[in-house]
């Protein structure tokens, strides 16, 4: 589904991606774990096409179209999302019109008939559902106001409504309490299929005890340097990220 060949990218002129290299299946949960800096969210960024990064070599694949080529819409109506770290507040723009448009954006692009304000209504009462999100919130404007619950909730809620292909969820866990948490990995969970791809940012292996991937890649300095399974982010959380980086600068 995503192939990552390579991948070198800056910002202000400096080099932060250093030949990263990574294949996801579908079906497959990926976690990016590694240190401040390392370059997790700048691949985040990357591929969701933020233009304050810059790729100087490599290339991305994503459903056998070149991703890079794509403008950030089209990486979304393809089946891409990226759910921030920090979502933006939107004033004067609700939950529900936001979602409404976006949905109906995306039917457009793959020549389906858009959906009537109260069949979109329905579908969007049966998604906060799970999520435990009070209805009275839809009408609320985008993030203004919300806690850090409420804003990583509404995350997964445009992800349940826009159904990716591939979800990138950039640092979910920053910020919540373990109630929060555990809400918004069953939300995530709930989501997961054979035909769907996951690719988890992370500092902390706490997340993984809710949503377990399949693999765990540890990212210093601008590539994967380390992957495994989940034993890997419960080695990670005992010994941090110091014994990685002192075997590199020993090589």
């Amino acid at each position: 589904m995503l192939i990552i060949e390579n991948l070198w990218a800056a910002s202000e002129g400096k080099q932060i991606l250093k030949g990263l290299n990574l294949t996801v299946n579908a079906g497959e949960v990926h976690a990016i774990m590694g240190p401040n800096g390392a370059g997790k969210s700048t691949l985040a960024k990357i591929l969701a096409g933020d233009p304050a990064y810059e790729v100087t070599e490599g290339k991305v694949t994503f459903c056998g179209q070149d991703l890079l080529e794509k403008e950030p819409h089209e990486r979304s109506w393809l089946g891409l999302f990226m759910g921030f770290q920090y979502p933006p507040e939107i004033p004067g723009v609700t939950t529900e019109q936001f979602l409404f448009h976006a949905v109906n954006a995306k039917r457009k692009f793959q020549n389906e008939v858009p959906l009537s304000e109260e069949v979109f209504e329905e579908m969007l009462l049966e998604k906060m559902g799970p999520l435990e999100m009070k209805e009275e919130f839809r009408k609320r404007c985008i993030n203004e106001g919300f806690s850090g619950g409420e804003k990583k909730r509404n995350e997964i809620l445009q992800m349940a409504l826009l159904d990716p292909k591939l979800a990138i969820l950039d640092e979910t866990d920053s910020g919540l309490d373990i109630d929060a948490m555990r809400i918004v990995a069953a939300g995530v969970n709930h989501l997961r299929n054979k035909e769907k791809a996951l690719l988890l940012i992370t500092h902390y292996q706490r997340l993984l005890e809710y949503i377990i991937p399949d693999f765990v890649h540890v990212v210093i300095d601008g590539k994967i340097i380390l992957s495994g399974d989940k034993a890997l982010a419960l080695e990670l959380e005992k010994r941090g990220y110091d014994w990685l980086t002192h075997e590199i600068d020993a090589k």
